[in-house]
């Protein structure tokens, strides 16, 4: 006899449906699973057949083939395990088909029958949204998360035998309770920051338009600070991004109990190799990258890094995503977020301080080489953090983060209507078509931008990223015009200590 039940496989980040199908025919008992599984799909014949026994059913003693369609498709993880289970069931005559039909089920059994978590709900979901199947059958544990997609039910079940009398409407599991989006930790505020005036303005900069930023200073001077506090002035996501981000961090198994509203932060150590940044493994996983996707990716002491690894952000922070091959198929990662980097300005940290500085010539062209040329192109801002005067250490904070949020708010709704229409987000998102369309630079804003760029101080790159820095400063201000003391300060921002950037007169 055969038996279907629609399941769902992560490719990536997203859902593709997987038909499963078991036939049961007589012959000696065998337990045969085809379809391009990994390891953890073939060992699920052995949880299967524990958790069926152990459930109160009986496991056919013929032969069963489960096929998991499309075979071209891999299929990776222990999430195949309960669809398996019911078609088993419905095979061998102990469930009827028909209460299959119209519903998916996704999630790992133990050996006793429980239903166990199983990253990846919400994407599932939203592939049984997509597919127009109404029901979905998923572990109790994760039932809320699920229910976050709009237009479906969502059957939370402990165990196999609650699966059971779910689909066939005996007892119906108790619809999951929405609790709300996720309860963060209260983020640090910019109000515990002393004197760094120029620093916090770059950071209100970059929060209001997505800009990369590059911080560079002396050890102790309060990179990290300013670098750990640029959440709190982040705008809330939309319930869409929240929706994109809760589904990412799903599948990478960093389980939720709602929706996120909270915009990530990642903090990798400077020890995670290219595919922990970026992605990738035998079977691709997400990196930070993609577990920064809408947020920020901070990366501490830039300098110690590796290379390789450095270097493999070039095309994210470009597209906005990266694409992993892995045996002649392609994984598309979302990898828009902003970058913000911190780096001593040399090996010992003192550069430019002659008393305290013990580098040579040779040690310092040696950490400048660590951060390429590309790299460097591609930050909006690079801000020189020196330490603060005995005076502003003991007055009063510039600003706090309920100012600065308001301001960057703001700011982001005036980018929000004047990008409509567009695929950018925010002014760091826009493309030259973009800009050209949709960026109003004065006389003089086009004087002072075309003198830099006739000097041959910027690339074709870095003008357009002169552009969105100064439509953001003028947005910050409530204008739509930008103005050459726009551009200026743009200009200013590429200025790297040592003036290795654009230095604007």
């Amino acid at each position: 006899m055969l038996a279907r039940v629609t399941t769902f496989a992560i490719d990536g980040v997203e859902p593709r449906q997987v038909c499963v199908e078991v036939d049961i025919r007589p012959g000696l008992p065998a337990f045969t699973i085809v379809g391009l599984g990994d390891a953890a799909v073939r060992e699920s014949r052995e949880r299967i057949r524990s958790a069926i026994l152990n459930s109160g059913f009986e496991f056919p003693q013929r032969r069963i083939t489960a096929n998991l369609a499309p075979a071209s498709l891999r299929k990776a993880g222990p999430g195949f395990d309960a669809a398996m289970a019911l078609a088993v069931l419905a095979a061998s005559g102990q469930l009827s088909p028909d209460a299959l039909s119209h519903v998916a089920v996704f999630g790992e059994l133990s050996l006793s029958g429980e239903l166990r978590d199983s990253a990846g709900v919400l994407a599932v979901a939203e592939g049984a949204s997509r597919c127009g199947i109404g029901k979905l059958v998923v572990p109790a544990g994760r039932a809320r998360e699920a229910a976050l997609v709009d237009g479906i039910e969502v059957l939370g079940v402990g165990t196999l035998r609650n699966a059971v009398d779910a689909v066939t409407g005996r007892r119906l599991p108790s619809p999951p309770v929405d609790r709300g989006e996720v309860q963060t930790q209260t983020e640090p505020d910019f109000a515990d920051v002393r004197g760094h005036a120029v620093p916090l303005l770059a950071v209100q900069i970059a929060a209001a338009g997505g800009h990369n930023l590059l911080l560079e200073g002396p050890p102790g001077t309060g990179k990290t600070m300013l670098a750990r506090r640029l959440p709190s002035i982040l705008p809330p996501l939309t319930r869409t991004e929240a929706i994109e981000v809760t589904r990412i961090h799903s599948v990478a198994g960093l389980h939720q109990d709602g929706l996120v509203r909270g915009r990530p932060f990642r903090a990798p150590h400077h020890t995670i190799s290219a595919a922990g940044l970026v992605g990738g493994g035998s079977t691709p996983r997400p990196g930070e990258a993609t577990l920064a996707h809408l947020g920020v990716l901070f990366m501490d002491e830039l300098s110690e890094f590796q290379r390789s690894t450095v270097e493999a952000l070039r095309q994210p922070l470009e597209d906005g995503r990266v694409s992993i091959v892995r045996g002649q198929h392609a994984l598309v990662f979302p990898t828009r977020f902003m970058l913000v980097a911190a780096t001593n300005p040399c090996p010992c940290g003192y550069a430019g301080v002659a008393e305290r500085c013990r580098c040579g010539e040779a040690d310092l062209r040696r950490h400048q080489r660590r951060i390429s040329g590309p790299l460097l192109d591609r930050m909006d801002l690079l801000v020189n953090v020196l330490r603060p005067s005995d005076a502003e250490l003991r007055g009063a904070a510039v600003t706090d983060s309920q100012a600065a949020r308001a301001r960057v708010t703001e700011a982001r709704e005036r980018q929000r209507r004047r990008l409509t229409g567009t695929s950018a987000g925010c002014n760091g998102e826009m493309d030259a078509g973009t800009i050209q369309a949709r960026v109003k630079l004065d006389e003089a804003g086009q004087a002072a931008l075309g003198d830099a760029y006739l000097a041959g101080m910027l690339s074709a790159r870095g003008r357009h990223r002169v552009v969105r820095v100064a439509q953001t400063i003028a947005d910050l201000d409530g204008r739509d015009t930008v103005s050459d003391a726009d551009v200026l300060l743009a200009l200013n921002f590429r200025q790297r200590a040592g003036g290795e950037e654009l230095v604007a007169a």
